[in-house]
C-alpha cells in the first residue's frame, strides 16, 4: 500500500541529534556516572537548586498549563527589561523557530542561512516545502554580508544568523545586522548563547520591525531537559504567532523551572562565570595539544581544527575512553570537533585522554 506521504517529506534527510547518556552507556558499555559529556552545550553544573525545588513542591501537575505562559513571560519582562507583550515563549527556541518558518514561509520561498551553522534553520525550512539558499561564511566564519546581499531574490523571506554561531562561537556585530536589516527581509538572530557572550542586538527589535531575537534556557540556566526558549518580536509579528502556537507549547514542569531560576539569576550568573573562566582556560590547554587548533568562542565551547589525524577518529577514541565531543560529517566542518566546555576537573581529563591518544 502506497501511502500519500509528501513528496518533499520523502526525501529529507533524518536530523541526528545527540544521543541521550542512557543509550550512550549502553552503546559504549560505561556507567552513566562514568560518562563527560562535553557535545551537547549544556551547563555542567546543572540547573538552579531553586528549580529543583519549584518543581518538587508544585502540587498541579495534573492540570493543563497556562497556554499564554503569563507568569513566565513577566519573570521575563523583568529580567529583560522589554515589555511583556513583546515576549513569547516556546518549548526551546527551536519550536519559536518551527513557528516562524510556519508563518513567514510558503512552498518555494527561500530562506538564507550562512553556514556552517546550527542545523534546524534548513531542517525547519524544508519540512515547511522552503528553499534553503546556503552563503558560506568567510574563513574567520564572519558572515559574508555582500554575498547575502547578492543571493536575495523576490522569493527570499528570512534571513537566519546565530550570534554566537554554532559551532564556530564567534558574534555577528550590530553593524552587520543593521546592514541586513535594510534589505527589508525578515532577519531572525539566534541568540541562544548569549549569556556566555553578553552582547545583544535585543534593543534593536523596537526600532526595526522586521527583527526577530530568539534565546532559550537550554544552556546557561541548565533546563535543556525541560525545553524552554522565548523570542522577542515586533507587535506586528507576535500578534500572528498566538494564532498558529499550539495551545499548551510550554509544558508545567517548564513553567515553573523556569521562574525560579530567573529569580536565582544570582547564583546561576555565577554558574555563567565559572563556564566563561573555564572556556579561556580550556581554549589555552586545547592550542597546546600539537594537532589541535581551537578557534577564540563567545559560547560555551570551543571548535577546533585538527590539523594532523581525523576528527572521526579523535571522536571515536574519546568516546572509546567516556569523553563525548561532537564531530559534524559535513563537507565543511569534517576537520574539526567541537567541545563543550565542561568543569575544570572534566577539562584535565579531557586533555589528558588527547595527550594519550597523541601517542
Amino acid at each position: 500500500m502506497e501511502l500519500p506521504i509528501r513528496p518533499d517529506i520523502a526525501k529529507i534527510e533524518d536530523y541526528i541529534p545527540i544521543e541521550p547518556l542512557e543509550i550512550l552507556s549502553e552503546r559504549l558499555g560505561i556507567p552513566i556516572e562514568r560518562l563527560i559529556k562535553l557535545d551537547g552545550n549544556e551547563n555542567p553544573y546543572g540547573c538552579s537548586p531553586a528549580a529543583q525545588a519549584a518543581l518538587a513542591s508544585y502540587p498541579r501537575y495534573n492540570i493543563y498549563p497556562d497556554p499564554s505562559s503569563i507568569e513566565l513571560r513577566r519573570c521575563l519582562s523583568e529580567f529583560l527589561g522589554v515589555g511583556v507583550e513583546h515576549i513569547f515563549a516556546g518549548s526551546g527556541s527551536d519550536e519559536l523557530l518551527d513557528l516562524i518558518v510556519r508563518l513567514f514561509i510558503l512552498p518555494g520561498d527561500k530562506v538564507i542561512n550562512c553556514t556552517p551553522t546550527f542545523g534546524m534553520y534548513s531542517y525547519l525550512t524544508e519540512i515547511a516545502a522552503g528553499v534553503v539558499t546556503e552563503v558560506p561564511r568567510n574563513a574567520a566564519y564572519e558572515v559574508d554580508i555582500p554575498a547575502i546581499k547578492a543571493a536575495i531574490d523576490q522569493r527570499t523571506k528570512l534571513i537566519f544568523v546565530a550570534s554566537p554561531n554554532n559551532p564556530s562561537g564567534n558574534l555577528v556585530s550590530e553593524s552587520q545586522i543593521r546592514d541586513l536589516l535594510e534589505t527589508g527581509l525578515v532577519v531572525v538572530v539566534d541568540e541562544a548563547y548569549h549569556e556566555f557572550a553578553r552582547e545583544t542586538v535585543l534593543p534593536l527589535v523596537f526600532e526595526h520591525p522586521n527583527l526577530i531575537v530568539l534565546r532559550t534556557l537550554s544552556k546557561w540556566a541548565g533546563l535543556a531537559g525541560l525545553r524552554v526558549g522565548y523570542g522577542v518580536f515586533p507587535l506586528e509579528i507576535i500578534r500572528h504567532l498566538w494564532k498558529i502556537k499550539q495551545p499548551y507549547n510550554v509544558n508545567v514542569a517548564g513553567q515553573v523551572a523556569a521562574v525560579a531560576t530567573l529569580r536565582d539569576w544570582e547564583r546561576m550568573r555565577g554558574y555563567i562565570d565559572l563556564i566563561i573562566r573555564e572556556r579561556e582556560r580550556l581554549t589555552a590547554l586545547l592550542a597546546a595539544v600539537p594537532c589541535l587548533r581551537p578557534l577564540p568562542s563567545s559560547a560555551n565551547f570551543v571548535l577546533c581544527k585538527v590539523l594532523d589525524g581525523n576528527a572521526r577518529a579523535i571522536r571515536d577514541a574519546l568516546a572509546a575512553r567516556g569523553i563525548l565531543i561532537r564531530y559534524f560529517d559535513t563537507p565543511l566542518l569534517r576537520g574539526y570537533i567541537r567541545v563543550s566546555v565542561g568543569t575544570p576537573e572534566q577539562t584535565d581529563v579531557l586533555i589528558r585522554a588527547l595527550n594519550e591518544i597523541r601517542r
